[in-house]
């Protein structure tokens, strides 16, 4: 990254409306009686917080975040900055890669300080952003007379359960002690290690997992990088780096988990995938494997499936009133298609397992076709699509129609087969429920032509499409008030109308690991067509006339319907701007 001023920093404040010239010269004028960086003197006077200063120097100007709490870093690399200037300047040194030295700052844009440890190093310098209470921990512990003792090439991470921390370490020092021979493309196989560190390694993988599924965790990402193995796990939608292990670690990790999932470990140059079924007490967990081969290395990741978490009711999702009320009266319609939209991710299942344990009762047969299938529900018919076996989303309607159901859920309408069968459940006296990969509700209706569909079956068959998206929610332990710059107040049709200047945000706290969120609700927008709607389908009119007629008729977008949770304390601008498409706020 080419070197940048520091008055940039303040000058991108002010104008993403942060702090007020007023405010910045204020903080100018401090920071030269301290000497201490711009950024951290905007945080110490109180006119930032510290998550706001990260969010934007991560999202507007660039820089990566480090999460030092699952950083390996080897002390030596830390002292090639002297205490002293660690201190003064709150930075720590974290990786080395030949010249390159790789710091972490609350401040990567003061250039006094890059040049500095520039002179201080013989390094290049490469900044990255972290917390100031995560940098002092870092220099309280590297620094401190007993530091020699830390394991080298593990980061002894605070946040790190004990019992997971000591197998990392006990496996760090059989690691280390095994010869770096090669075998194939990599340093370290199973077949190298004895049956001792082969139980290690299982334990490694095993807590790995483990702590994915206490955390809520619905992904596990174990990726390479030139000199680390990463571990990072989506929560509440969002991907964080947990673990960062030696380079050494990663043959053996990403072979225990292609083990684990049946796959061939000598196969690295395609990708492959697999399935895990694991007990984990009274919980049975199913994850999905995939493995991508990148230029460093082999990626692993795993989405998990708990089959035993309790299930979210339709009033839980975070419906607005009359939402809840017009979807609740769709689903009891005797035949038509109801289809949820969004992308991969945004809670599609879960409103439809909702809405079928709404309607589930003796009189009704009730018939599922899932990829795979995520939650077993009971008195429900849950098939699963198996297409090496020839059994399609298209073939498995078929055969649903046979089964006298009054009730069938498809996984997601892919193709044009399974879109026609599908529409001819609908028309024969059948309720279909299903998903559909568009960005809004109106383009469900587009997509459906484009696969083939005839215009006048689409406007005669569907009854409902649900678009939704999961936004992060604020963490009610950390939640506070504040007032948004005013050019953002201005920019925000809906706050200006309702007069709002006092929204809501996390300030961050260890009980949401300083992300200011804590879990997720759904906004949504329900298109429910009109005969003038179903008119423009069937002349095949564009997404964006289908989308401003429903407006018209009262229908209320994502971005809105996410702007009124803003209202209510629920998320954030910020949350509600980052998952909608709209351009205005």
């Amino acid at each position: 990254m080419a070197r940048i001023e520091k008055k940039l920093l303040g000058q991108s404040l002010v104008s993403e409306g942060l702090v007020t010239e007023e405010q910045l010269n204020q903080a100018l004028s401090e920071q030269k009686k301290t000497s201490d960086t711009l950024g951290y003197t905007l945080v110490q006077l109180g006119l930032v917080t510290e998550q706001q200063l990260i969010e934007f120097l991560v999202t507007k100007l660039g820089f990566s975040h480090a999460n030092l709490r699952n950083y390996v870093i080897d002390p030596k690399v830390v002292k090639l900055i002297p205490e002293n200037i660690a201190r003064k300047y709150h930075c720590i040194a974290i990786l080395r890669v030949k010249g390159a030295l790789t710091v972490a700052m609350l401040d990567p844009l003061d250039s006094f300080l890059l040049d500095n440890l520039e002179y201080t190093t013989a390094c290049k310098i490469k900044p990255l952003v972290s917390s100031m209470s995560e940098i002092q921990t870092s220099i309280d512990e590297f620094y401190r007379a007993d530091a020699t003792a830390h394991v080298p090439g593990v980061s002894s991470s605070p946040g790190a359960p004990a019992a997971a921390q000591a197998t990392i370490e006990d496996f760090a020092k059989k690691v280390q002690g095994l010869n770096e021979k090669k075998v194939g493309d990599s340093i370290i196989d199973l077949s190298q290690i004895n049956a001792g560190d082969k139980q290690s390694i299982i334990q490694l993988v095993n807590l790995i997992i483990m702590r994915a599924v206490k955390e809520g965790a619905s992904d596990i990402h174990i990726e390479p990088d030139e000199t680390l193995l990463r571990t990072r796990f989506r929560i509440d939608g969002m991907l964080q780096e947990v673990m960062a292990l030696p380079k050494a670690f990663e043959a053996a990790a990403i072979s225990r988990c292609k083990v684990m999932a049946e796959l061939d470990i000598a196969e690295k140059r395609i990708p492959q995938d697999g399935r895990i079924k694991l007990q984990l007490r009274d919980r049975e967990i199913d994850l999905r494997v995939s493995t991508y081969p990148t230029l460093r290395g082999e990626k692993v990741v795993m989405r998990i499936l708990d089959k035993t978490r309790v299930l979210f009711g339709l009033e839980e999702l975070g419906f607005p009133d009359d939402t809840l009320k017009n979807f609740s009266s769709l689903i009891k319609k005797p035949n038509g298609i109801i289809l949820v939209t969004g992308p991969t991710g945004s809670g599609k299942t879960s409103t439809l397992y909702a809405a079928l344990q709404r309607i589930k009762e003796p009189t009704i047969n009730i018939v599922t076709i899932e990829d795979p299938v995520e939650y077993q529900l009971a008195n429900i018919n849950q098939g699963q699509i198996n297409p090496k076996a020839g059994f399609t989303f298209a073939g498995g309607l078929r055969s649903i129609l046979r089964q006298d159901p009054d009730v069938i859920m498809v996984g997601e309408i892919r193709d044009y087969d399974t879109a026609e069968v599908a529409i001819r459940a609908a028309l024969t006296g059948h309720l279909v429920l299903s998903t559909l990969h568009t960005n809004d509700s109106a383009g469900a209706m587009t997509r459906l032509v484009d696969m083939g569909v005839e215009p006048f079956l689409v406007a005669s068959s569907i009854i409902g499409v649900m678009a939704q998206r999961l936004i992060r929610t604020i963490c009610e332990e950390c939640k506070e008030e504040f007032m948004p710059a005013a050019a953002v107040i201005k920019r925000s049709k809906l706050l200006y109308q309702a007069g709002k200047t006092q929204v809501f945000r996390g300030k961050g706290c260890d009980r949401c690991n300083q992300t200011g969120y804590r879990g997720r609700t759904t906004i949504t927008e329900l298109l429910i067509p009109t005969e003038r709607i179903k008119e423009l389908v069937v002349e095949k009119a564009a997404t964006s006339v289908i989308k401003n007629e429903s407006m018209k008729q009262g229908m209320r977008t994502l971005r809105q319907d996410g702007l009124g949770k803003v209202l209510r304390g629920i998320t954030t601008l910020s949350e509600v701007i980052r998952v909608s498409a709209d351009d205005e706020i």
